[in-house]
């Protein structure tokens, strides 16, 4: 495809890329499900491989990928004695099919996902028409050899309108031995007549076990604390290297020990935790902020509502902070409302350019603000 050489959109930053990831924790039902259908002879023409980012879900549309294209021509033809039913998914690093799906040399391999703007040096927004009318054409191609052909959408829930209505008319049609997998964090934002016309595979959060072993096999290591490596993330390997990459388990700390001290926030000390997001270089460090402070509210809403016994703490000092902001469930509301609130706001100041530390600092004093009501 022609953004090849660019950076790649469906994938974190520092990490392998999911293809090149042939090991996957967590997963083992969303696995088994698959391989159920499979044998079943009954195997969907789309799945839509749901669950929260970073969980394996690219990992597992890969390794589905591999498996497809790997089966003889003929595999589920009644008339041909076939191989004896597979019983894992996993195919051998060293296989020709590993190889070209590795390098995107498969000609019974289609990857949609969004394209690299040469003229702006950057992604588009959006997974753009023309990309699913090339998803349309690819299918419409004869298989050389008769075997399967996989289509992967990476993310479908970045399908613009249009995208998203000329994908549903190739559902509405598939070719026959066709399998489109379409990965999507979140389900809900895609068109319900696409949801209706898939079958889903649910992938999972990761408990911190998976986490560690996971981050190993893509070159990290969980530190000292993978259990509030795992809290903060969420479950989320993906979401783990980003924190890892960016010294995320000290921006959170910081971030606790300033919402400890509210309705008395330190000003001196927020505008610093403020200003490490501005300027050239410092894009990523600004958009874990805002995605730590959404996690540190949505942690105190769940913590006001179920009022828990014991709490696994993702940083130093960040029980106190739950005690003391979510003393009881009504106090869930008041930041379910701030944390949707914030959210709305700093989307719309990502949309208009507003300056990264005005952004931050105003979320930390509207938290102060709160915890004072």
């Amino acid at each position: 495809m022609s953004d090849d050489a660019a950076p790649q959109a469906d994938c974190v930053d520092a990490a392998p890329h999911p293809r090149e990831t042939h090991v996957l924790l967590g997963q083992d039902k969303a696995q088994a499900d698959f391989l159920s259908a499979f044998k079943s002879g009954r195997l969907h023409h789309a799945w839509l491989i749901t669950g929260p980012r970073g969980v394996g879900k690219a990992t597992l549309a890969w390794k589905i990928t591999r498996f497809l294209l790997a089966r003889p021509a003929d595999d589920g033809d009644m008339f041909t004695e076939n191989p004896p039913a597979p019983d894992r998914l996993d195919i051998a690093h060293d296989h020709p099919i590993a190889r070209r799906v590795a390098t995107l040399g498969e000609p019974r391999l289609f990857l949609c996902r969004r394209p690299w703007d040469d003229k702006l040096k950057r992604h588009k927004r959006d997974i753009t028409v023309e990309e699913t009318r090339a998803l349309k054409g690819f299918f419409q191609l004869s298989a050389a050899d008769g075997g399967w052909r996989v289509a992967i959408v990476d993310a479908a829930d970045e399908m613009n309108s249009s995208a998203a209505n000329a994908l549903l008319k190739i559902l509405e049609e598939p070719p026959e031995k066709t399998i489109i997998l379409m990965i999507s964090h979140q389900p809900a934002r895609l068109l319900p007549t696409i949801r209706s016309r898939c079958r889903e595979l649910r992938c999972d959060k990761l408990n911190s076990t998976d986490m560690s072993l996971a981050l190993q096999n893509a070159g990290f290591e969980a530190g000292q604390h993978p259990e509030s490596l795992a809290e903060l993330a969420d479950g989320s390997v993906g979401e783990a290297i980003r924190i890892i990459a960016e010294d995320g388990i000290k921006r959170y700390a910081d971030l606790v020990g300033l919402a400890v001290q509210s309705p008395q926030m330190d000003r001196a000390t927020a505008l610093r935790v403020a200003n490490a997001c501005v300027g050239k270089g410092n894009e990523t460090t600004y958009d874990l902020s805002l995605r730590l402070i959404r996690q540190m509210l949505a942690r105190i809403a769940r913590f006001a509502a179920l009022q828990p016994s014991t709490v696994q703490e993702a940083a130093i000092g960040e029980a106190l902070m739950l005690s003391k902001l979510g003393p009881s469930p009504q106090a869930a509301r008041k930041w379910a409302d701030l944390s949707a609130d914030l959210t709305a706001r700093s989307n719309h100041a990502r949309a208009v350019n507003l300056d990264p530390s005005s952004v931050i600092l105003d979320m930390l004093l509207k938290i102060n603000e709160t915890a004072r009501d």
